[in-house]
């Protein structure tokens, strides 16, 4: 997701870096979009470092002297086409009124206008400025009109004065963010275990048994337990994905390399998902050089990988929420019911792989929830994120009610 940061002159404008960090943390996409003011407290460089993404801070950037650049004069309308929110912070006493008088002459108050993605502003100001009826008249206005609004704390401010006034905290508007983007932070102490893509077990020095697993569901999960505010570890067999941003990642090759990673971590995981496609089957014997087709034919026997997923299981905590992942290409349900059972897994996610738009290679899912009480739940076809958070969701009602027993007793 993407977010639109726009930074105005104040001498908070400092915390933006901050906030800038705690975003990305969560896997957003930050644009910064600075006023003319708020480069007299930080440089657009600062921004720029910390985003790694150019900064706007102009309407119309052309060189000095030079034409304006035509790209930069439309480049608000294709800012705000993009974005999933703007957050404005620090907020001050002139851009609030400048917002409410629907002023635009810079390119923070175009992109405000221009947007139809959600608002949030965190004004920071002098005391007196903030209790200053215009003021608040102008972000009265801007709440009627669907703007969301951050208090500011009150303490010691920069001008010497105390009261009302000081920037809420980064913490507070991050969590804010994630609210108004439907994502959640009900995972903040929690230690995520996620496997995830193929293994490829070896024939010879060049040949490997495999499966087409990409590994974008386990990508997608370990990206949606990150945004919620875990502390994530991806366990990944070979793909060409990249980590997502934040999570930890530990690389393997075989079935036996990820037993071997998964239960070193699962120690201090609250959650496992075992999303990965495992080999069930390896060479028995592994060729130290390629062998050659004029030698004819190999007699190839095979003998089973380890059962990851059922050691995990045997040796889980009480509070432990293990969800295992099946993915079938004939009695879909009734196989995963039967993992479900042998396993004792909190719950089972079950995809027919050769159904159009699920399973390998796909950015879009068909999954089917297989609960131990018997309940089922098969959702529509949706993106691999979209399926994770639906995980996740199912995951976070499981530990509730976990915890709800556990007061009862």
């Amino acid at each position: 997701m993407r977010i639109a940061l726009g930074v105005s002159g104040g001498i908070a404008a400092y915390k933006a870096a901050e906030l800038v960090r705690l975003l990305q943390d969560r896997g957003l996409e930050v644009h910064v979009v600075m006023t003319r003011a708020a480069r007299e407290f930080v440089t657009p460089l600062t921004f720029a470092a910390l985003s790694g993404r150019k900064v706007i801070t102009d309407l119309f950037e052309g060189a000095s002297g030079a034409a304006p650049n035509l790209d930069s004069a439309i480049e608000h309308i294709a800012v705000a086409q993009s974005i999933d929110a703007l957050v404005i912070a620090p907020a001050t006493a002139n851009l609030l009124a400048k917002m409410a008088q629907g002023l635009a002459d810079d390119f923070l108050t175009t992109l405000f206008l221009a947007t139809k993605a959600p608002v949030l502003v965190a004004p920071a100001m002098n005391v007196n400025m903030w209790e200053n009826a215009a003021t608040q008249n102008n972000l009265e206005i801007l709440r009627e009109r669907g703007v969301k609004v951050l208090e500011p704390d009150e303490g010691y401010l920069a001008c010497g004065m105390t009261g009302a006034g000081r920037l809420t905290s980064v913490e507070t508007i991050v969590r804010e963010v994630l609210n108004v983007l439907g994502l959640h932070d009900d995972l903040k102490d929690e230690t995520v275990l996620v496997t995830a893509g193929p293994t490829e077990e070896p024939l010879d020095a060049v040949r490997f048994l495999g499966n087409r697993s990409s590994g974008k569901m386990g990508y997608a999960l370990a990206e949606a337990a990150h945004r919620r505010g875990a502390r994530v570890v991806l366990v990944s067999g070979p793909t060409h994905l990249d980590p997502p941003a934040g999570v930890s990642m530990e690389r393997v090759r075989t079935a036996e390399e990820m037993y071997g990673a998964v239960t070193r971590h699962a120690k201090e995981a609250g959650i496992i998902i075992m999303a990965a496609a495992v080999a069930d089957f390896r060479p028995a014997e592994i060729h130290a050089q390629k062998i050659k087709k004029q030698n004819g034919a190999p007699d190839l026997k095979l003998e089973p990988t380890r059962d990851i997923l059922a050691e995990v299981a045997k040796g889980r905590r009480p509070d432990q929420v293990i969800v295992g992942f099946a993915a079938e290409t004939e009695r879909v349900v009734e196989n995963a019911e039967a993992k479900l059972r042998s396993k004792r897994l909190d719950f089972v996610v079950a995809n027919d792989v050769s159904q159009d738009g699920a399973g390998f290679e796909v950015d879009t899912n068909i999954v089917t929830f297989l609960l131990p009480d018997g309940r089922k739940e098969r959702l529509q076809k949706m993106s691999k994120l979209d399926v994770a958070q639906r995980v996740l969701d199912e995951i976070v009602d499981i530990k509730g009610a976990r915890s709800q027993t556990e007061k009862v007793r």
